[in-house]
């Protein structure tokens, strides 16, 4: 196993996705959370979904970044959308999807996809969750 390199550590009190607050051990990140009104919560705060969809958007956009130049690529510039999308089934359970939506300077249709491709295989969140969940990568040239 590898040497560990960074540990974040947040702590969530209250009632967790439905008004309770996820504070970083550092205090960095402090955020009152809240159901959606999409699905009958109060809305107002963010959510789980959200905090997955910034995290995988950055880590992401890093390994595009990596991809790119370890293939000697010069991109002009770089963006992404994460959508994660919260499902319920009929059994009542939940499961989440993904959409990864990479905007590429720079380069042409097929590269970006490519790099996004690449990028899928070397992104932690993208490792963690390979096999777990549907994910679809969209990539776009700017």
């Amino acid at each position: 196993m590898a040497p560990v390199t960074y540990t974040a550590r947040v702590a969530v009190t209250g009632e967790g996705r439905n008004g309770g607050t996820a504070r970083s051990e550092d205090g960095l990140l402090e955020h009152t959370l809240a159901i959606p009104k999409e699905l009958g919560g109060a809305g107002g705060a963010t959510n789980p979904e959200q905090l997955l969809a910034a995290g995988w958007a950055a880590c992401f956009l890093g390994a595009l970044r990596r991809a790119a130049a370890t293939r000697h690529i010069r991109l002009t510039s770089t963006a992404i959308t994460a959508e994660i999308t919260l499902t319920h089934s009929d059994d009542g359970e939940f499961s989440l999807s993904a959409t990864l939506s990479p905007v590429l300077g720079g380069v042409d249709q097929t590269t970006a996809q490519e790099l996004a491709e690449a990028a899928h295989q070397i992104c932690p969140y993208s490792k963690a969750t390979r096999g777990n969940i549907p994910v679809t990568l969209d990539a776009t040239t700017a």
